[in-house]
Order: C-alpha cells, then sequence, then structure tokens
C-alpha cells in the first residue's frame, strides 16, 4: 500500500482500494463453524459446556489427521527430510503470527532432542552434527513471538529476506507453514527457498480451489509444480478465523510426525536407533491412534469438570483485576504461544517489559525456571535469540519509500534489547511479585519432576504464590505412569486446582502427543476465559486486534455483520476508532476492542467516547 493518508477516512478508503487481495471472507479457515455457533451462551452458562464444544470441533483435526496419515504424503516429506539431513541439508520452517510460533516450536524440539542426547552421554551420532540442522523463520523474528510485529507478514519481500539472512541453499528443505494459504511473507520464503535451490513444501488449511479463484500469490504458488503442496484444510475454525486453534493443531500434528519418522531414519542409518524402536514407517499409524485417545480423554466428563474449575479460576482472577502467571520450562515455548496469541486475539495487553512502567499490566505471563532471562531465553529457544537488526537503507531495498518509512518506526523496537527487556527468567519476579487474589499455573510434564520436588524451583514458586494469597493450579501432560510421579510432587500438592492429560505410553523422540496434547488443553482453557468474560460473541471473536491487512479485513467483517452496514461503511467506521485507540495502542496502555466499538458506534449513533462506555456496560 502506497503511503497511509492523514485521515481515517483517506485511510479507509485506501484500503478499499490498494488491500482487494485480503478481503478474505471466502476462505474456510475465515468462515463460523456450524458446531461452535452457540459457543458463547454455552461457556457463559457452564465452562465445563463451552470446553466440550470446543474439544468436539477438535474432532475435526482427529479425522484430517486420520486421512492424512493413511495417504502417501507422510512417506514422501519424511524421505524428502532424511536425504537433506543425510546429504548435509538442513530444515527451515517459516511462518507468521501463529505459523510463526509454530515454526520457531518446530526448531526448538529439534534441537532440544540432540540436546538432551549430549546431556545424556550418547554422542553418535553427534549431536554437534545435527543440532544446528533446523531453523526458524518468522515475520518480525523472535520478538514477534511475545508481541505481533505490525504489517511484517503484509510482506513477501521480507520473507525473502529473513530467509536469505540465514543461508538457505541447494540441498535445503524450506516448509513454508500459512494457515490460510495466502500470507505474502510465507509465499515471500517459498520464492526465496525455490530460488536459492532448495526443496519447498507449502504447508495450509483451505483448499485449493477457494485460494485459486481468489488470491492470486496463492494460485501461483499451487500452479508452479516445482513445490510440494500438503493440504491440511480442516474445516472452519471453532472460533471464526482463530487459526491458532485447529488449524496450527493439524499442523503441528503433522510436522511432527514427519520429523519423528526422519529422525528415526536418521539414528538407524548412523547406528543408533535403539532395538526397541519401531521402523519410521509405524509413526503415522501410532501418532493416529494415540491423538484419538488423547481427544477421547479431552473430551470426557471427568477431564472437562478438572479444566472447568481451572478456567472458572482464571476468570475470577482476571475479573477481580488480578494477574495469572504460568510456569514450565520442558513446555515453556508451548506456553508461551498461548499467552501472547491471547493478546492480538482477545485485545488484551501483550507482555509488559520490566522497565516500561507506562504500559498496562499483562493478565498472563510466562517465567521459566532459569536464573536471568538471557539464559530463559536461550533455554526456551534452544538458541541464542534471533532478532531483526536491519538497517533503514535495509528497508528502503526491500520496499519502496513511503512502506520503508511507516516500517523503520516498528523495527526500531524489534531488536535484541528490546526482547530482553521481557524478563521471563527468575529475574523477572520481583517486577512481577504475587499478589492476594492473583494465580499461579504450572504447566509440567514428566521432564520437569526435579523442578518440583520440594527444593525445586517451581515448586518454590507455587509455594510462595500460595503464601502471598494467590491461586494455585497445575497442568501436568503424560503417560499414566508419568502422571503418578507428577502427582506426588510437592509442586502438585500446592495445588487447589489440577488437570491431567494422559498420553498413551508411546517411545516418540519427540513426543507429538505431549505437544498437540498441551496445544489443545492451553487453547480451550484460554479461549474459554476470554469466551466467559465476553470477548467473544457467538463463535466470533469480536475483541480481535487489527494489525494487519488479513485482520483488518476480517474486522470489518465482523462489523459490517454485526451492525448491518455495508462492508464500505463498516471499514470506514473501523479505521475511525483504530485512530481513536492508537495513543493509548502505541504507549501498551489498554483500549477496547475496535470491532466493539465500531459496533455499537453504528447501531446506536453514538460519538466514540459513548460508544467505548456502552461496550463496556454491555461487558459488565
Amino acid at each position: 500500500m502506497s503511503r497511509s493518508p492523514a485521515t481515517p477516512a483517506q485511510r479507509a478508503e485506501r484500503f478499499l482500494i490498494d488491500a482487494s487481495q485480503f478481503r478474505l471472507g471466502h476462505l474456510l479457515t475465515e468462515s463460523p463453524h456450524p458446531r461452535s455457533t452457540t459457543l458463547s451462551d454455552a461457556a457463559r452458562r457452564r465452562a465445563a459446556d463451552g470446553l466440550a464444544m470446543l474439544f468436539d470441533v477438535d474432532r475435526d483435526v482427529v479425522e484430517t489427521f486420520d486421512r492424512w496419515s493413511r495417504s502417501e504424503s507422510p512417506g514422501r516429506l519424511a524421505d524428502l527430510v532424511t536425504r537433506s539431513l543425510l546429504a548435509g541439508g538442513r530444515l527451515f520452517f517459516t511462518g507468521c503470527g501463529a505459523t510463526g510460533r509454530l515454526s520457531i516450536q518446530l526448531a526448538s524440539i529439534w534441537r532440544g532432542f540432540w540436546q538432551q542426547r549430549r546431556a545424556s552421554g550418547l554422542d553418535a551420532p553427534s549431536p554437534d552434527a545435527w543440532e544446528h540442522r533446523a531453523f526458524s523463520v518468522m515475520a518480525g523474528g523472535d520478538y514477534a513471538l511475545i508481541k505481533s510485529v505490525e504489517g511484517f507478514e503484509d510482506f513477501a519481500p521480507f520473507g525473502r529476506r529473513q530467509i536469505a539472512d540465514l543461508g538457505v541453499a541447494r540441498g535445503d528443505v524450506v516448509f513454508a507453514i500459512t494457515e490460510g494459504g495466502e500470507t505474502s511473507f510465507v509465499i515471500g520464503t517459498a520464492w526465496e527457498g525455490l530460488d536459492a535451490g532448495a526443496d519447498v513444501v507449502f504447508v495450509y488449511n483451505n483448499p485449493d480451489d477457494i485460494l485459486r479463484e481468489h488470491v492470486q500469490r496463492s494460485r501461483d504458488i499451487i500452479d508452479d509444480a516445482r513445490i510440494r503442496k500438503v493440504n491440511l484444510a480442516t474445516g472452519p475454525m471453532a472460533v471464526t478465523g482463530s487459526t491458532r486453534m485447529q488449524a496450527t493443531s493439524i499442523q503441528l500434528l503433522v510436522m511432527l510426525t514427519v520429523l519423528e519418522m526422519s529422525l528415526r531414519t536418521v539414528l538407524d542409518q548412523t547406528g543408533a536407533r535403539d532395538a526397541s524402536m519401531d521402523p519410521a514407517s509405524a509413526v503415522p499409524r501410532a501418532v493416529r491412534e494415540g491423538l484419538e485417545a488423547v481427544h477421547r480423554h479431552l473430551a470426557a466428563p471427568r477431564g472437562l469438570d478438572a479444566l472447568d474449575a481451572i478456567v472458572c479460576a482464571e476468570e475470577r482472577v482476571y475479573r477481580a483485576g488480578g494477574r495469572v502467571s504460568y510456569f514450565a520450562d520442558r513446555l515453556a515455548i508451548d506456553v508461551l504461544t498461548d499467552t501472547t496469541e491471547r493478546s492480538p486475539t482477545f485485545c488484551l495487553p501483550s507482555f509488559r517489559k520490566w522497565d516500561d512502567t507506562r504500559a498496562a499490566d499483562s493478565w498472563a505471563f510466562l517465567f521459566t525456571p532459569a536464573a536471568t532471562s538471557e539464559a530463559a531465553w536461550e533455554r526456551l529457544l534452544r538458541r541464542a535469540p534471533q532478532t531483526i537488526e536491519w538497517t533503514a537503507d535495509d528497508l528502503r531495498a526491500l520496499l519502496d519509500e513511503d512502506a520503508a518509512d511507516r516500517q523503520a518506526a516498528i523495527l526500531s523496537e524489534i531488536g535484541h534489547h528490546d526482547l530482553m527487556r521481557f524478563r521471563i527468567g527468575m529475574d523477572g519476579l520481583p517486577h512481577r511479585p504475587m499478589r492476594a487474589g492473583d494465580g499461579a499455573t504450572a504447566v509440567v510434564t514428566r521432564d520437569d519432576l526435579d523442578h518440583l520436588s520440594a527444593s525445586g524451583t517451581i515448586a518454590g514458586c507455587l509455594r510462595d504464590a500460595r503464601d502471598a494469597g494467590a491461586g494455585v493450579s497445575l497442568i501436568a501432560v503424560g503417560t499414566a505412569e508419568a502422571l503418578t510421579r507428577l502427582a506426588g510432587t510437592d509442586a502438585a500438592r500446592e495445588a487447589s486446582a489440577r488437570v491431567e492429560i494422559e498420553v498413551p505410553d508411546q517411545p516418540f523422540l519427540l513426543d507429538p502427543l505431549v505437544r498437540v496434547a498441551t496445544k489443545m488443553v492451553l487453547n480451550a482453557l484460554s479461549t474459554s476465559v476470554m469466551v466467559r468474560m465476553g470477548r467473544v460473541l457467538g463463535n466470533r471473536m469480536i475483541w480481535v486486534v487489527p494489525s494487519n491487512l488479513k485482520l483488518i479485513d476480517r474486522s470489518i467483517r465482523y462489523i459490517r455483520d454485526l451492525a448491518g452496514v455495508s462492508y464500505e461503511q463498516a471499514c470506514h467506521a473501523l479505521f475511525e476508532v483504530i485512530d481513536y485507540v492508537e495513543p493509548r495502542r502505541s504507549s501498551g496502555q489498554a483500549y477496547p476492542a475496535p470491532v466493539g466499538v465500531a459496533t455499537m458506534r453504528l447501531r446506536h449513533g453514538l460519538d466514540l467516547p459513548d460508544a467505548e462506555a456502552r461496550l463496556y456496560a454491555e461487558l459488565a
């Protein structure tokens, strides 16, 4: 888009003219799910009813994985990855928003496996030769794990530059992952990988015919025979457009299945495979059967009632003005993903930098058991942080002058120094002390046992939280044997609410079932809390933050439908509200949902301050 005009009306008109390729209401992932249309009523009536509805929609993930796992795709993708790795190649996972966080998670899981082997004294094959073969490319760099980097996903040249900076080359494999199948940044990484001679796999969640008909950039990718396509369309999301849910759940499962298969073959061919480990060909079936068991467990009444208690406890904390702090180590990247995605999805204050006294306090935050935040970030990522350190000249080389000028201010705020201001290590606790009425929730698995003993770091944090008058919860994920051991720890005894998520006992190397179970539980937990707090109407996330072109379009469509006006009228109303809340947004203060304020303004003929007051009154 050209330079943003000064007035909201001009910006709205420019969007209507320039952003036709970002009007995406026809996509399946942007459609309301027929089985969750009454989600807000169900969840407000009883949290467990809303949870049951969310897990019911997760059946779509189970069914899609079932079909994919029985096809030839798993074997072909695993063979591609294995050939590349054995020949010295590398893996690149690219994405933005939810898929960007997924890309970082996948690389972290890969690196973590080799780091564990090194710590266990296993040196065949050498972890040093294999650990650094996986790379993540997220729009906006690692900073975007914490806070959406506005505009980055709208530019294909940014995707090209970020993956080129990492040296993608012939013999590598690029997995370009996009829920919608239309994200410009991700498409840019695919083209750059192809130009560099790498094998490119395009992973997406919308039907080919819809994408080809409506989105030119998607059609170009889908029609290029050099690019492998993996279509994982599960249908609409449980919350309309919220692709952080089912779309990325199936992507996580598929990618971990492929990596698990490749890893077993690599270990087999290097003479390091355990004799008890099934061959790679057995993995799709094992994951498929395990996923079905996990889903049955999640949807069972006992599990729903236990999670209901944590949902209601967290809701009470927020309604009373309190905060929830999460504690995790092995699953820290999983927890970080869910807690940070709440901000753009439900218009919550994002993670607050420790020294930013003007910004609103974060409703949810994550701490990991490392002494310093520098160490915590490396522990979570399994590598040194990768932030965008481009110059103004770099931007001008990628974009036209107007667009470069707009992105320059954003670029100055997403570097390494600013990422380190998010203190997620134990050094961050003094800046977010536990108070009476707050909440503390630990998310753990079998690898966290040392942290949960009487002298363990997480147990100590939960004990301090209880002593300060905060509520304490525990979410444990693992096999039956692991859950028994976790239940006997000091940390478990501190918890007044506890959820145990059982996964089948399978000798997986990368724990795909633990990862997807954790994701589904955290997604359902955070969504249910926000639904009960009025941030979802029916199954629409009416508090979504319009931080990029796709989300602006989604917000316009919500306003159009809720206020009964034209798309053009809704567009103008949205840009008025964006301008109205911008001073608060840019300074990190709390601000109302643009969709909600615009809807109140149009419905009732109010000025903006009165529309904001009406919105909050209806939430009371």
